[in-house]
């Protein structure tokens, strides 16, 4: 669902969809074995579920207006 929504919102906010498996770093996985899926955003907030749709839009937008 939450890869869903950044795929709508990829043409509002020109973003970069990276995807990573926390199996393969034993620190991610300590720390997100629970939670996932985190949504990291680069300038912005780390999200963690549940995720609500006005929630992300709002800290996407939030991290497009740093960059502006």
């Amino acid at each position: 669902e939450l890869k869903a929504d950044l795929a709508e919102l990829q043409t509002e906010f020109a973003l970069e969809l990276t995807e990573r498996n926390i199996e393969a770093d034993e620190e991610d996985f300590r720390r997100y074995r629970y939670l996932i899926p985190v949504l990291d955003i680069e300038g912005g907030e780390l999200l963690y579920p549940p995720h609500h749709w006005d929630t992300v839009r709002g800290a996407l937008y939030s991290a497009w207006q740093k960059v502006q």
